[in-house]
């Protein structure tokens, strides 16, 4: 008699599932004269359409704008804000009211969920200040409702602090949270526009396609790169960025697992792969990047 015993197998769950889905460009931290920016609200709109931007969310300081009194000029307008007031900065993406701006941003948090359900909470620039501790990494830890946090930051560009957050994300991530990647703007300023997007997979430009999307995970942060083609099979990965210079593989608590010097990489998980998730890194000219978000690992067993 043969005895078999049980083979353990690893699979890479896939965020990008709809590969029939069109790719959607746009920005959700985004200030205008309604709050500390430079420009008018519509002018602003204006601005980023003129860039070929699919959607935008203008998030004044604790002020909610209301995308049906603006022009769209062709893209999905969300509704939303930055409630900055007495503690760290979130955006409130997907807003139907003001959120009380509680110190207890576990308070605002659960506000924002109760709100509506398909409304998300970002964590927006962890590393900004002169201390590189915006928002205390063991707060980021401890709240829970939470959709994820901006890993770059493009205004943090000029002042104190890093615009790259993903020791943060990382951190997290090793330790077993779910949480997504976001880059954005926050645009002030006229030169801050066009730093850091979202691309989005959804099959119909709606706001609620968006949101779902974004919930999802169906989408790509940037600062210039473009991924083209994002795909899971079992436990392999593979993904095409034209323009990429370089391709890497991350996994828990920022350890790099693989890497090519090409615009196209295939990954295979390793037997016996123990760790939690694995991310994929493209460099391109310059400072430009592209981050997916993180493929988490589960295992089959089959007898």
């Amino acid at each position: 008699m043969v005895m078999r015993g049980t083979c353990k197998r690893f699979l890479l769950q896939n965020p990008y599932q709809d590969s029939s889905a069109g790719w959607l460009k746009g920005n959700l931290h985004t200030h205008t004269a309604a709050s500390d920016g430079k420009r008018p609200p519509q002018e602003t709109v204006d601005d980023y359409a003129s860039r070929g931007y699919g959607f935008l969310m203008l998030s004044d300081h604790d002020h909610l704008t209301d995308p049906g009194e603006l022009k769209n000029r062709g893209m999905v307008l969300l509704p939303g804000n930055e409630i900055s007031a007495q503690g760290e900065h979130i955006l409130h993406v997907g807003a139907r009211r003001k959120i009380k701006p509680l110190a207890d941003r576990q308070k605002v948090i659960a506000a924002i969920r109760r709100d509506d359900k398909k409304a998300l909470a970002i964590v927006c620039h962890p590393n900004w200040e002169e201390d590189f501790n915006h928002c205390p990494q063991e707060k980021l830890a401890a709240w829970q409702g939470y959709t994820g946090l901006e890993i770059y930051n493009g205004v943090i560009r000029r002042l104190p602090g890093s615009p790259l957050a993903t020791d943060r994300w990382d951190m997290l991530l090793g330790s077993g949270r779910r949480l997504w990647g976001f880059a954005n703007d926050d645009c002030h300023r006229p030169e801050d526009a066009g730093l850091a997007w979202n691309v989005v997979q959804c099959r119909t430009r709606t706001p609620e396609a968006v949101l779902a999307a974004l919930a999802a995970g169906s989408f790509y942060a940037s600062t210039g790169v473009v991924i083209r083609t994002v795909a899971v099979r079992g436990g392999t990965l593979h993904v095409v960025a034209p323009k990429a210079q370089r391709i890497a593989v991350v996994c828990d608590f920022g350890k790099r697992l693989a890497q090519v010097d090409a615009a196209e990489l295939t990954f295979r998980l390793p037997e016996g792969a123990a760790f939690k998730y694995v991310r994929v890194e493209c460099f391109g000219m310059g400072e430009s990047m592209a981050w997916t978000q993180p493929f988490y690992v589960r295992m089959n067993d089959e007898g």
